[in-house]
C-alpha cells in the first residue's frame, strides 16, 4: 500500500501525542512501530482492527488501541479498520458468527429474527437487539471469537500481499521508465 495515501488521511504521531485527552497516555505511544508505516505495522493494525470490530458494544476503538499498543502495530490503522462495523453490518456478521459458533458447538436450534432498525426508535431497537443478541448465547460469542480471529489472519495475509504486489508493480514500472530512455538511444543512428 501507498505510504503517501496513508500519511493523507492518517493523523500524525505528534498531532495524537498534543492532543489534549490523549496526553495522559503518551508514556504508551512513543514507539515507533504504533506511527510507523511499513508493511508490516500496517498488516498487524488492519488484523487488530479487524478483531476488534467484533468486540461487543462501544469498546471497539478501545479494543483496538489496547492490541495496536501490545502488539506495537499501526495505532491509526487499527481504529480506522474498526469502522468495518456498524447498524448496517453488525446483524449480518453476527448471524455468520452464529453460525459458526453452531458448527463448533453443536447448536441445533432455530434462530430468532433479529429485531428490524428503526431510527425513529433506535433506543428501542438497540435494546431489543442487545436482547436478541443474548438470547443467541454460546454459539454466538464462540462464533465471534472464530469470526474475529479468522477475520484478523486474513486480514493480515492479504495486507501482507496487497502491499507486496503494490512493491513489485512500482518496481516493474519504475525499471520500464528506465529502460524507455536507453532503448530510443540504442535506436537512434547518428546522424
Amino acid at each position: 500500500m501507498p505510504r503517501k495515501f496513508f500519511r493523507k488521511y492518517l493523523p500524525s504521531h505528534d498531532s495524537v501525542r498534543q492532543h489534549r485527552f490523549l496526553g495522559r497516555f503518551r508514556a504508551f505511544l512513543h514507539h515507533h512501530n504504533l506511527w510507523h508505516l511499513n508493511r508490516h505495522s500496517v498488516a498487524g493494525g488492519f488484523a487488530a482492527g479487524l478483531f476488534a470490530g467484533l468486540v461487543p458494544g462501544p469498546f471497539q476503538m478501545l479494543c483496538a488501541a489496547i492490541l495496536a499498543i501490545a502488539f506495537k502495530v499501526n495505532l491509526p490503522v487499527a481504529l480506522v479498520t474498526t469502522l468495518y462495523t456498524n447498524p448496517l453490518t453488525i446483524g449480518p456478521l453476527y448471524l455468520i458468527a452464529y453460525e459458526i459458533g453452531r458448527l463448533f458447538v453443536g447448536s441445533s436450534g432455530a434462530v430468532a429474527d433479529a429485531p428490524a432498525l428503526d431510527w425513529q426508535r433506535f433506543g428501542e431497537w438497540l435494546e431489543a437487539f442487545a436482547h436478541w443478541t443474548l438470547s443467541l448465547g454460546k454459539p454466538l460469542a464462540v462464533g465471534l471469537v472464530v469470526l474475529a480471529v479468522s477475520l484478523a489472519v486474513l486480514g493480515y495475509l492479504f495486507a501482507q500481499a496487497a502491499w507486496r504486489v503494490y512493491v513489485i508493480v512500482s518496481w516493474r514500472k519504475r525499471r520500464r521508465r528506465r529502460m524507455r530512455p536507453q532503448k530510443e538511444n540504442r535506436h537512434r543512428r547518428p546522424g
